[in-house]
């Protein structure tokens, strides 16, 4: 059966839940097998990380719901990229606790564990096979547990292919499927990367500013994706574009020095007094 893809959104790239344990979701799947009988699909409390004495992560507590589209804001050394190594694993947290729904301990997982469990993650730069097509990049994907050339030269089941067909138009790269990746523009790069990540269908994404050097329409183009992608998963994007940020989120969390300085919806986070001084500027 083919899997139906997300609806139409008007932009062609070819062309041109809150802070609390029992925060909750809304009501949307996170997915076979992931325990979140409280609605919370990830959560993190009293998280302390220390680099040669600099305390990156102070005593941080973080919350996310099933099916959440959290936005994570702050200045240049907030704890931003140290808080997603955490959840990730490439960092392991002095102390605290982590945990993927109700019982995935994230501190005793690998990271390639913890990338089977569902969580996908990406980075700011867009990391593609350049040589590669977009197609076979999404093939690569799927694979995860195969090697390069391994994996390009088994046969697609009729579910996989139905699968990549999919996340293409989701992604809007249909008829860009057989093109070099090399030869994409930037946004299309960062589109393909989010389609890698989709056909492996995770339960939590972790965006780390996926708008950078894109056009007005991929972002906006970005934007109604990010809404769209989160009725059937988490999503936890790292941004400074707060115009962006105004147009796709649920809930903001601000971090300053480690810890979590305000939360809540925009309007509340731009007027607390302390963000403004800390981050958004008077």
């Amino acid at each position: 059966m083919r899997a139906a893809p997300i609806p139409e959104i008007s932009y062609d790239p070819n062309t041109d839940a809150g802070g609390s344990r029992e925060a909750l979701g809304l009501g949307h799947s996170a997915g076979k097998g992931l325990d979140v009988r409280h609605g919370t699909i990830l959560t993190l409390e009293d998280i302390n990380v220390s680099f040669d004495g600099f305390k990156a992560l102070n005593n941080l507590n973080l919350y996310i719901g099933v099916g959440e589209l959290r936005c994570i804001i702050g200045p240049n050394g907030a704890g931003k990229t140290t808080l997603m190594d955490v959840i990730t694993g490439k960092t392991r947290p002095d102390s605290g606790s982590a945990y993927f729904g109700e019982t995935l301990d994230l501190t005793r997982l690998s990271e390639v564990e913890i990338a089977q469990a569902g969580i996908g993650r990406k980075f700011q730069k867009p990391t593609v096979f350049e040589a590669l097509s977009v197609f076979e990049n999404l093939e690569l994907a799927l694979k995860t547990d195969k090697s390069v050339w391994a994996s390009l030269r088994a046969k697609l089941s009729g579910a996989q292919k139905d699968r990549i067909d999919a996340v293409l138009s989701t992604i809007k790269l249909e008829s860009s499927r057989h093109r070099p990746a090399g030869l994409l523009s930037h946004g299309q790069k960062q589109f393909l990367e989010i389609g890698m990540l989709l056909v492996q269908e995770p339960q939590l994404l972790l965006l780390d500013e996926p708008v950078a050097g894109m056009t007005d329409a991929e972002t906006e183009f970005t934007a109604e994706l990010f809404k769209s992608l989160a009725r059937q998963h988490s999503l936890m994007v790292v941004e400074h574009d707060m115009g962006f940020v105004g147009s796709i989120a649920d809930h903001v969390t601000v971090l300053h020095q480690g810890s979590v300085l305000a939360e809540g919806p925009l309007e509340q986070v731009q007027a607390n007094e302390r963000v403004i001084e800390v981050y958004l500027g008077r």
